[in-house]
């Protein structure tokens, strides 16, 4: 029964993943290896606890994440607790070097944010967020094109797809952002569509 039980888990995450590298244009989560075998690896690399991610850290987190998925007609990533969602995963399910990769980058994001703006991220207004994320979101582009096959991730990469992920398989994200139907019920193959639509959400 526990081994069904994990089992399930796994291929929950393994779909949830799948899910947003579809929502990445096919690029597959730059930490999907640790996303997947984190669970089953816990205990073989069980060692020195890694800090936890502060109040304040999670706040900052759904700053970042808002700041991508902000509240248009439809609640945005801060009321779907993204923040703490990031926090949990680069904890539960990251190697440490990705997890340390991933924490220097809270802190490069917030010194980028004081050069650019003279304001620390969370002092900032939303348009510098919003300006200095696009600018952080060209230079990881340029990065992961060019980066060896074993460089590590850039960190704004990180940050980025654990707020899609977070958000769009959170329930905000199935019932508000996307239309859900829950199953079961009716096979419909040629459901009408309507441009400008939002997209329906795929069953769990």
């Amino acid at each position: 029964m526990a081994s069904d039980v994990r089992q399930m888990s796994m291929i929950d995450r393994r779909e949830a993943i799948r899910r947003v590298t579809a929502l990445l244009g096919g690029i597959a989560l730059v930490s999907e290896s640790a996303l997947l075998t984190g669970c089953r690896d816990r205990g073989a690399n069980r060692g020195a606890e890694p800090a936890r991610f502060s109040d304040s850290d999670i706040a900052f987190l759904d700053e970042v994440a808002e700041t991508i998925l902000p509240e248009t007609s439809t609640p945005g990533a801060k009321a779907a607790k993204v923040g703490a969602f990031m926090a949990l995963m680069v904890s539960d399910s990251y190697e440490p070097a990705d997890q340390q990769i991933f924490r220097d980058g809270m802190q490069q994001l917030n010194a980028a944010a004081r050069t650019k703006h003279n304001a620390a991220f969370m002092a900032a207004t939303p348009e510098q967020r919003l300006a200095l994320l696009e600018e952080l979101d060209g230079q990881q582009k340029s990065y992961m094109d060019a980066k060896a096959e074993d460089a590590p991730a850039h960190y704004f990469r990180m940050m980025k797809e654990l707020a899609l992920l977070g958000y769009f398989t959170s329930e905000i994200g199935y019932t508000k952002a996307m239309r859900y139907v829950e199953s079961p019920g009716r096979f419909d193959p040629c459901a009408p569509y309507t441009p400008g639509e939002t997209s329906w959400a795929a069953h769990a």
